[in-house]
């Protein structure tokens, strides 16, 4: 099933530019407000003439680690892999999905680090595309997904 590559690529260009993010953690408390925390930064851009899609995050957080993601296409299969890199020193893989305005990240096999737990975001786009609302679940091996933590996406530029 080969795909354009450039088709793939066009397909993520909603994502570019530069949004905040808006994680709730579930009876956490931050800046005297239950489960919010200080506002975070994202931004999209493309890298190596348009073959990649850079994602950076700050987390003002001690516990959040910042990030950097490179996101690619594979023409022969239409998927999308994220590489994820934080300020801890993890790197990790990521399957992505970009289907009808709904982006998924999943994480359910070892790569670079051992697999403690799989890992998995949904989010959708608003209709105007300057919002993305999701959250990410945990689960053990082969065990139902839970709900970790809400984040949200709201573009800035």
């Amino acid at each position: 099933m080969a795909v354009d590559r450039q088709a793939l690529l066009a397909r993520l260009e909603v994502f570019v530019g530069e949004w905040s993010l808006e994680p709730r953690f579930p009876g956490k408390q931050h800046a005297g407000v239950p489960g919010d925390v200080p506002a975070a930064r994202t931004w999209f851009t493309w890298a190596l003439d348009g073959q990649f899609l850079l994602q950076r995050s700050e987390i003002p957080v001690p516990e959040a680690p910042d990030g950097l993601m490179v996101i690619r296409a594979d023409p022969a299969t239409g998927a999308y892999t994220q590489h994820y890199f934080d300020s801890r020193g993890v790197a990790r893989l990521y399957a992505m999905d970009f289907e009808d305005g709904v982006w998924t990240l999943t994480r359910e096999s070892p790569d670079f680090t051992p697999l403690d737990f799989r890992q998995r975001f949904t989010g959708t786009f608003s209709e105007d595309g300057n919002t993305i609302t999701g959250a990410w679940e945990t689960g053990p091996d082969g065990g139902g997904w839970e709900h970790d933590f809400d984040l949200t996406y709201r573009r800035v530029a």
